[in-house]
């Protein structure tokens, strides 16, 4: 998102793993992960077995389990197995299921650049290049996937000096994340809803802000973009303290995420009735 403000080592590029590419992408553990928790979970409410029950089977905590059904954690095969025997799972379902065991210890595509990533936003990433469509508000920055080179440059730069090379790495992570509205077959529908203000705070120098304008109106040309401004003063009406963020995936049955930026931390609200609400 815009106001991510991305903090890691001094590492030259050349000291870090390759780039995460397209092929990266596709084995990212984020949907696998959500997948087997979703049948996890319906698994144990048809069992009838609480948690800790469940747990048992597996000599597993209460939290481990929620964990493993919120899609927060590596699914061991051999936990997976011992769950499903304990639920009395179908056996081409169990198949599928420990493949998608199997999957959920892939890596992340952002895995080569894991140390300027922050932890709480890792999620949003992967779930980011997973989703079929994302909707946003923003008040405070142009979000990250249509920010310009030089709006990010200035963004991640900020008021203080910076190594030059580590300011260029996260610029170009950064545009990296961008290639979704771009993939083929299917791009990312990008709906978002930017404040007036956004537009006007002095966050660069006003070239920079001038080109950056223009970018977004030419982003609106795009089928899978839709850019909407909010007037000046509309945030104040509105109930929240940040960004909002909706994800929604093309996989049959997983609930929408939820992503709620805040300084130096997300909140990613997970019950149904807090995404209705969102």
């Amino acid at each position: 998102m815009a106001s991510v403000t991305i903090t890691g080592s001094t590492k030259p590029p050349s000291a870090r793993s390759a780039p995460a590419g397209a092929a990266r992408a596709q084995g990212d553990p984020f949907v696998p992960r959500m997948l087997l928790g979703k049948r996890l979970r319906e698994l144990r409410e048809g069992a009838r077995l609480s948690r800790p029950r469940a747990g048992l089977a597996v000599g597993a905590s209460e939290s481990k389990i929620a964990r493993l059904e919120l899609g927060r954690t590596r699914a061991k095969p051999g936990d997976v197995g011992g769950l499903l025997d304990r639920y009395g799972a179908e056996p081409d379902e169990r198949a599928t299921l420990l493949a998608l065991a199997e999957q959920t210890g892939a890596r992340p595509w952002w895995h080569g650049d894991g140390d300027i990533v922050p932890r709480w936003v890792r999620d949003y990433l992967s779930a980011e290049q997973a989703a079929k469509l994302v909707r946003t508000f923003e008040a405070q920055f142009v979000p990250g996937l249509l920010q310009t080179e030089d709006y990010a440059r200035e963004l991640v730069r900020g008021p203080r000096p910076e190594d030059e090379a580590e300011v260029e790495r996260r610029v170009e992570f950064r545009m990296r994340r961008q290639r979704v509205l771009r993939r083929r077959p299917r791009p990312l529908n990008l709906w978002v809803v930017l404040d007036e203000g956004a537009l006007w705070r002095p966050v660069c120098a006003p070239a920079t802000m001038r080109m950056q304008i223009l970018h977004i109106i030419e982003q609106c040309r795009r089928p899978n973009v839709t850019i909407q401004i909010a007037p000046l003063g509309i945030s104040g009406q509105i109930a929240g303290d940040g960004s909002l963020t909706l994800v929604r995936f093309p996989q049959q049955g997983l609930q929408d995420m939820v992503y709620l930026e805040r300084p130096d931390n997300a909140v990613y609200p997970t019950r149904r009735a807090e995404i209705e609400h969102h």
